[in-house]
């Protein structure tokens, strides 16, 4: 089982609502166990139009391969209303690898560890509250 790190985000209403449930449907999936879920965070569109972001990360154990766990998370988004009518649309939910184990991924639809992750504190703020020993790691 690979220790996978999720950061999530919605900016349309109910945001609070479309967290949650994304957590339950990640609950629900058989191959994943999630382990920990940060508090919920505000933060503003960066490179993006529209409302106000609320954030969370998740800390889960799966046996899904990178690509694998990719398609799970595309379909919880787009079962919890997630359009994509251009790049950086405002969404129901916005599921994103951030970490998979130590595993480095690079491929056209998947890049792991998630890219600029380390530069904004939407993710890097929830992360360090479920694994406070990142900041070590990864000198944040």
């Amino acid at each position: 089982m690979a220790v996978v790190y999720i950061g999530m985000g919605s900016n349309i209403s109910p945001r609070r609502k479309y967290l949650k449930e994304a957590v339950t449907c990640l609950q629900k999936e058989e191959h994943i166990v999630v382990k920990k879920v940060s508090r919920f965070y505000e933060s503003k569109p960066q490179d993006a139009p529209g409302p106000d972001y609320l954030n969370a990360a998740v800390k889960l154990e799966t046996a899904l391969e990178p690509e694998e766990l990719l398609d799970v998370l595309q379909k919880i988004e787009n079962d919890l209303g997630r359009k994509r009518p251009f790049k950086n649309a405002p969404r129901t939910i916005d599921l994103d690898i951030l970490l998979y184990g130590d595993r480095a991924v690079n491929s056209p639809g998947l890049t792991i560890p998630h890219p600029r992750m380390f530069e904004r504190a939407f993710v890097m703020k929830p992360l360090l509250e479920i694994e406070p020993d990142f900041k070590n790691v990864y000198h944040c």
